[in-house]
């Protein structure tokens, strides 16, 4: 197993372990019997069979289209490498999430991502198993790996989800520097580059009326920097009073897994007046 993969592993089950004596891993707020069977699958398929057949397919696929690029860019400098991996698969993972909730096909790929009425590291990995499979930067990713970069992957793929596991987790790591006033200018920095736990658990809020509440922005992944640039962020240091769907039909086991092959569920058994509110997209829920 590759060290980066190992280092992973480590950041996962060390935030597991924080929520497991404080926040309790396995019994969250409002959460159901499906919740744990999409997040085990979900991160197994994922890790298992879907990054490593997209990263291997694609080192095939270039082998057999341009061998002559095999290793092209090994020399490259470290600093434009790692350039490379923030456009190609941060950028493009910022801009395939907002998509994600503007149009009302794909955030149905996405919506298992954001069912879970809670915050924690149980959802890093939870999504539509297609989901992963059409995100472009997996694909560029496996493109640049192949073109020689495979050794600032690893590093990069370390640091991008130590920020996601941190920025998932309940246990709020930027929660204790809010409260030191001279850290205040460097939380203003921070928050403004990477997803911190403040601005990420926004994006999960569940009501819109709430003002940590920001469903429609708060993108980013690893760099938060593209929200600021692209006018999606909303920074308030605060949290959520509760995190979930609003406004939309309660998802069946099958469609939060494998949707289009199990139907979406229109069915609203409480409130038939319901509004579609975490798409961008007007009329763009069905």
């Amino acid at each position: 197993m590759p060290a980066s993969s190992i280092a992973i592993i480590g950041i996962y089950f060390g935030f597991a372990i924080l929520e497991l004596f404080r926040t309790n891993l396995f019994v969250k707020a409002e959460q159901t019997r499906d919740d744990g069977i999409v997040e085990v699958l979900s991160m197994v398929i994922l890790l298992a069979i879907t990054q490593p057949a997209i990263v291997l397919g694609t080192a095939a696929l270039a082998n057999w289209l341009v061998p002559q690029w095999a290793g092209a860019l090994a020399n490259l400098n470290v600093f434009a490498a790692i350039l490379l991996f923030l456009v190609c698969d941060d950028l493009t993972q910022y801009w395939w999430h907002r998509l994600s909730h503007s149009y009302h096909w794909l955030y149905n790929l996405h919506r298992a991502h954001h069912n879970g009425r809670y915050m924690s590291v149980r959802l890093t990995y939870r999504n539509n198993i297609i989901y992963y499979a059409m995100m472009p930067g997996i694909w560029l990713s496996g493109f640049l790996v192949f073109l020689g970069l495979g050794w600032v992957y690893a590093g990069y793929i370390v640091v991008k989800m130590l920020v996601i596991i941190g920025a998932h987790s309940d246990v709020a790591w930027d929660r204790p520097l809010y409260r030191i006033k001279w850290l205040s200018p460097v939380m203003w920095l921070v928050e403004r580059t990477i997803s911190t736990p403040a601005t990420h658990h926004a994006h999960h809020g569940r009501h819109a009326d709430d003002p940590a509440v920001n469903y429609k922005g708060n993108y980013g992944n690893l760099l938060f920097f593209w929200d600021i640039l692209f006018g999606t962020a909303k920074i308030t240091r605060t949290y959520p009073q509760s995190y979930g769907v609003e406004g939309l039909a309660p998802a069946t086991l099958g469609q939060q897994l494998l949707w289009p092959v199990f139907p979406e569920n229109k069915a609203f058994p409480e409130d038939e007046d319901a509004v579609a509110a975490p798409l961008e997209q007007e009329g763009a829920a069905a």
